[in-house]
């Protein structure tokens, strides 16, 4: 497959938010005190510019707790047509108690997929975005046909 000399292409940030208002997953990050790095899968919606996902007690709750600087990634890829984009969001993180606020984000709709109860909201503030998309290329897409004589 030749490779294009076509440049990964950077995303604004008004694209970026509106790329992750189109998916419902994504992964958020923190790094404790030893350096290593924590990864793990949400559901999430965007607030504004803003990423709130839910959550229980746990890791991800204790980070936020003790204010560690969050990283939120979502993607979307097209495997055939070799394109595809990813968007990074970083900012604090903050557990959201106010009621109003919280009767209006489960208005939203924002259901964990996982079985356990995740009582908690937290927001990641946007603070800084950044974005990629990958150029569509042609891909790997290949039309093969069967059942006989008749098709064209």
């Amino acid at each position: 497959m030749p490779v294009t000399d076509e440049p990964i292409l950077t995303l604004d940030r008004r694209t970026c938010l509106a790329l992750l208002g189109g998916v419902s997953i994504g992964r958020v990050a923190w790094a404790d005190d030893d350096g290593r790095v924590t990864v793990l899968p949400v559901n999430f919606v965007m607030d504004g510019d803003a990423v709130v996902f839910r959550t229980s007690s746990g890791a991800k709750l204790a980070a936020v707790a003790r204010r560690r600087p969050m990283t939120f990634e979502a993607d979307d890829a097209e495997p055939a047509l070799r394109t595809g984009w990813s968007v990074l969001v970083q900012g604090p993180a903050e557990i959201i108690t106010d009621v109003d606020e919280l009767r209006r984000l489960e208005s939203r709709g924002l259901e964990p997929w996982a079985t356990d109860a995740k009582p908690y909201f937290v927001r990641v503030a946007a603070r800084h975005v950044t974005g990629r998309r990958l150029p569509l290329r042609p891909g790997g897409v290949h039309v093969e046909r069967s059942g006989g004589d008749d098709v064209q």
